[in-house]
């Protein structure tokens, strides 16, 4: 099955995320089939850049978004 999920990046106490595609077989920071945004907590205001075409794309073609990669589609309005 093909997932929608985060894959943690940055350093120590740092993180900042990439919002990628991949099996739901793979590690979380293994190998990815695409990436589709960005999503670092940090800043303020969160600042989320989610490429909402080829989301939309992957939700057709059967992708699992995670929890939080739904929270974060929606409210970069990808998803209603």
């Amino acid at each position: 099955m093909v997932k929608i999920r985060l894959k943690r990046m940055g350093a120590h106490k740092r993180p900042y995320y990439r919002v990628i595609v991949a099996d739901s077989r793979t590690p979380r920071n293994g190998r990815f089939i695409e990436e589709i945004g960005t999503y670092d907590p940090l800043k303020d205001p969160v600042e989320i850049k989610i490429d909402n075409e080829a989301a939309q794309k992957w939700l057709a073609t059967g992708a699992q978004p995670t929890d939080t990669v739904r929270a974060l589609l929606k409210k970069s309005g990808a998803i209603k």
